[in-house]
């Protein structure tokens, strides 16, 4: 990591998928690459103020985004077969809340994305009081369910992810 090349992963990744929607490999495709592989990254090194986040348990994180994955497409079913098939009358939004121990940036901001990519929940807010997450539920049946699905499939795995043991209060 150098001043001009902060993040060499992630330039060396760009120019390579430059080369690839291109589909070709000559020197004016590969020059391109490069520039935008080096400046890129120089412009947007300014939006990322606490650093590169570090996975500290990265089969984790592959077992996270390979169980949110199913859970995104059964719940893109359930949704189809509600709007599709069901009377809008018997629908039961609601808002709900679910209250955080995770602390560490980088980890609210994968379970937003997660939250928000799983159709039927919306991220409202985090909540002031208590540190709680408003959740809107396109469908709720049962509110201990999701608080307990939020809590024991997403956030826990992310702490485990991102945060360290001081972060979590846990003896080092």
């Amino acid at each position: 990591m150098t001043r001009w090349l902060p993040y060499p992963l992630v330039s060396l990744a760009l120019c390579l998928l430059w080369l690839l929607l291109n589909q070709s490999l000559d020197a004016a495709s590969i020059l391109l690459g490069a520039f935008l592989g080096i400046v890129v990254p120089l412009l947007v090194r300014n939006l990322q103020p606490l650093g590169y986040p570090r996975l500290r348990a990265p089969l984790t994180f592959i077992r996270l985004i390979g169980m949110a994955g199913v859970e995104i497409v059964r719940s893109c079913s359930n949704v189809s077969r509600i709007i599709l098939f069901s009377d809008y009358g018997k629908v039961n939004s609601q808002f709900i809340r679910i209250p955080l121990t995770i602390t560490d940036p980088y980890g609210l901001a994968m379970l937003s994305c997660l939250i928000n990519m799983t159709p039927g929940t919306v991220w409202v807010e985090i909540l002031d009081e208590g540190y709680q997450l408003s959740l809107h539920v396109f469908d709720l049946h049962d509110e201990q369910w999701w608080i307990d699905t939020i809590k024991t499939r997403y956030e826990q795995p992310l702490i485990e992810i991102f945060e360290t043991e001081a972060a979590r209060g846990d003896p080092a």
